[in-house]
């Protein structure tokens, strides 16, 4: 008996070698059975363009659902802000004023509805200069954005623009803007705005700032002048209570250039002024 059992297995291992070299018709020889890759095999695979690894695994419309959810949790949710930069009293030797800038807006990281507002006035004189825009903003960096929209000019004389502006936050915190505004009677005009924050102490900062104003053509209806039309320069020192609601104390300079002046020397205005300001900067 023992016998006939090594003989069977003896045949046995001298027949498995062969079987293993016929393919699955009976001839040739076999194709080793398709294995699915490692995962370490898969990981070290590099990603194609708007690939994922993660659909290699699983269901990529179950893994395209579960990141937009995690976008909308995470980065894609909506927010709203309202911003008043400047509020402000000015005191001067040629008459006290006030002055306003602000906006507000609504929306995500990436798209955005933006109101502004900026306007100055004498006190006892009504209103100097007032205008409202309405615009969207568009990303397009981590720190610079594009605008587009229109602006309303309410004061000196009533204006439509098409704006189109640009904005960042530069190296070292400096703050820029600028944005170009077309009348619908063909007028020309460009503004450049720049600020940084120089932080004292805790809660002491002192911000300087600059405005410049161009003009393509001249225009008597809205008296400004070709060319650099007006210029500003402010340095203002804030103390921040909360971060959302700091008064600050400061001083600013406006001078009007060309035309522009050659304008407000005929209606008896000031061509420049120095002034002291006393105001709020808030937000929430």
């Amino acid at each position: 008996m023992i016998g006939r059992i090594s003989l069977a297995a003896a045949l046995l291992l001298v027949a498995t070698p062969a079987l293993a070299q016929e393919g699955g018709h009976g001839h040739g020889a076999a194709t080793p059975p398709a294995q699915a890759p490692s995962a370490s095999a898969a990981s070290e695979a590099p990603p194609a363009p708007n690939d994922h690894v993660a659909d290699r695994y699983w269901d990529p419309m179950a893994m395209a659902h579960a990141r937009a959810m995690a976008r909308m949790e995470m980065g894609g949710m909506t927010f709203s802000k309202v911003m008043l930069n400047l509020a402000e009293y000015r005191a001067g030797a040629k008459g006290d004023g006030y002055r306003w800038d602000g906006e507000a807006w609504f929306g995500g990281d990436y798209d955005r509805l933006v109101l502004r507002s900026e306007g100055e006035g004498a006190t006892g004189a009504g209103l100097e200069s007032a205008e409202v825009q309405a615009l969207y903003s568009r990303a397009i960096g981590r720190y610079a954005d594009v605008r587009a929209g229109v602006r309303q000019d309410v004061s000196p004389t009533a204006r439509t623009y098409l704006t189109l502006g640009a904005g960042s936050l530069l190296p070292y915190w400096f703050e820029v803007e600028g944005a170009a505004f077309l009348s619908t009677k063909g007028e020309l005009l460009a503004r450049a705005e720049g600020s940084y924050d120089l932080r004292l102490f805790q809660r002491v900062v002192l911000q300087p700032r600059a405005e410049l104003n161009f003009a393509a053509q001249d225009s008597r209806e809205t008296r400004t002048g070709s060319g650099l039309s007006s210029a500003e320069l402010g340095l203002r020192l804030r103390y921040e209570i909360r971060r959302e609601f700091a008064p600050y104390v400061g001083v600013s300079w406006e001078r009007r250039l060309g035309r522009t002046a050659d304008y407000a020397r005929e209606e008896a205005e000031p061509v420049e002024a120095t002034s002291l300001v006393l105001g709020l900067r808030a937000w929430f």
